[in-house]
């Protein structure tokens, strides 16, 4: 297992809170010399423990009015199969594999309820090798920042 240091989860704490903020206004932030944060976001980059730097949309400001997940039974002699073409369908979002009554979980955003209905019955349901699906609609969510971002 690789070792963070504490300037490490410190960077990744306050990257994980706004990845736009500057490599200088960061500096001031921590009290840390900007070549050395250069070079700390740089090895923590080729270690592969920031995958990447990304944005948050606001998902109503695009029309997305409803977000359920929808629990999938499938037939494993088709997994793959029925994987490529949840991927390939516009308003999935996420598939996980899980353990427990479910084999995946999939995550869903739809504009309204009637579009929702039409993703898992229409395209969900219609899937080759998919035995039955349950729908649980999010009617609120809460994110809470990640367990290794709380200081010890």
């Amino acid at each position: 297992m690789l070792r963070f240091d504490e300037l490490d989860m410190k960077l990744l704490q306050e990257l994980t809170k706004d990845s736009s903020i500057s490599v200088p206004n960061l500096s001031k932030k921590l009290g840390i010399n900007a070549s050395v944060l250069y070079s700390r976001i740089n090895r923590l980059m080729k270690k592969k423990l920031i995958k990447r730097f990304t944005i948050v949309v606001d998902d109503v400001l695009l029309g997305i009015g409803v977000k359920a997940l929808v629990g999938v039974n499938r037939d494993p002699k088709l997994k793959d199969s029925i994987h490529k073409q949840l991927m390939e369908t516009t308003e999935v979002v996420t598939i996980s594999e899980v353990t427990g009554r479910f084999d995946m979980i999939v995550r869903v955003s739809a504009d309204n309820l009637e579009s929702l209905h039409t993703v898992v019955i229409e395209k969900i349901g219609k899937i080759d090798g998919i035995q039955n699906t349950e729908t649980f609609v999010e009617l609120q969510r809460t994110d809470k920042d990640p367990n290794y971002l709380i200081e010890k």
